[in-house]
C-alpha cells in the first residue's frame, strides 16, 4: 500500500534498489528463527485488544493482561464493551497506563460497535477506508492501525515500529532513524513483493531478532545478519 507522503523517488541511494537486499535479510532471518506464526492471539478480536495494550510496554505484560481478560471471560467484544470500567482497568493494569488504555479500548470498541461488533465486516471494506477510520479512533496511530489491519484483518500493509528502524538503520538504511512512518513503510511496500503473508512474517522476524540479538546495545556474536551489518563495521557491537 502506497501511503500519502511517500515519494516514488526515495531521495538517496540508500532508499533505492532495495528488493534484493530486503529479500536477503528476510531469508536470513527466516533461516535463523523459523516461522513465527504471528500475531500471538487466538482470535482477531484479541489482536485488536493486544494492539492497544502493547503500546509502550513489553509483550509479557500484555500477555498477563490478556490472560486476566480471558480468565474473566471478557475477551469478547460485547462483554468487554459492557463491562464495568473499574473491573476492566484492574484486569489490564499489568500492561501499564491502565486508565489511558481503557479509554483507548473503549474508543476502539465503539468503532467496532458501529459495524455491529463484526470484525468480518471490516475485512470486506476497502483497505484505505478502514485504515482512515482506525486512525480517527482516539489513541490509534499508524503502527497500531496497521498491526490491526495486518494481523487481525489480514490486510496487505507493512507494519513499521521502533525495531524496524533500529535494525535497518544498522544495515545501512540510516535515513530510517528520522524518516516518517509513511516514508519507511513506503520503502518496504515498494521494494517487497505485495504479499500479506510476507509482510506478516517479515515484521514478526524483525521483532524477534531485535529482542534476541539486535538490542539497543547489539549482541553481534553469532548474529545471522552480521555480514550485512554496517554497525559491525563501525564497531557499535557488544
Amino acid at each position: 500500500m502506497k501511503e500519502k507522503g511517500m515519494s516514488s523517488t526515495a531521495g538517496d541511494e540508500g532508499r533505492t534498489g532495495g528488493r534484493e537486499s530486503l529479500v536477503q535479510v528476510f531469508d536470513l532471518l527466516l533461516a535463523a528463527y523459523g516461522p513465527q506464526h504471528w500475531w500471538p492471539g487466538d482470535t482477531p478480536f484479541e489482536v485488536f485488544v493486544g494492539a492497544i495494550l502493547t503500546q509502550n510496554t513489553a509483550w509479557q505484560n500484555v500477555a498477563q493482561a490478556i490472560g486476566n481478560l480471558k480468565r474473566e471471560r471478557l475477551l469478547h467484544a460485547n462483554a468487554l464493551l459492557h463491562a464495568q470500567p473499574e473491573r476492566v482497568k484492574a484486569l489490564i493494569a499489568p500492561a501499564g497506563y491502565f486508565n489511558v488504555k481503557y479509554e483507548r479500548l473503549k474508543s476502539l470498541l465503539r468503532y467496532l460497535a458501529s459495524y455491529g461488533l463484526d470484525v468480518e465486516e471490516l475485512r470486506r471494506l476497502p483497505l484505505a477506508q478502514v485504515r482512515d477510520e482506525l486512525l480517527a479512533v482516539k489513541g490509534v496511530g499508524p503502527e497500531t492501525a496497521d498491526s490491526i489491519l495486518l494481523y487481525a484483518l489480514e490486510r496487505r500493509v507493512f507494519v513499521v515500529d521502533a525495531y524496524t528502524r533500529r535494525l535497518f538503520s544498522r544495515l545501512g538504511y540510516e535515513w530510517m532513524e528520522k524518516g516518517t512512518y509513511d516514508e519507511v513503510q513506503g520503502f518496504f511496500t515498494e521494494a517487497l513483493p505485495r504479499d500479506t503473508a510476507l509482510y506478516n512474517e517479515f515484521h514478526a522476524l524483525i521483532v524477534v531478532h531485535c529482542k534476541d540479538t539486535c538490542k539497543k546495545r547489539p549482541l553481534c556474536v553469532g548474529c545471522c545478519l552480521l555480514s550485512l551489518c554496517l554497525a559491525r563495521r563501525q564497531a557499535e557491537c557488544a
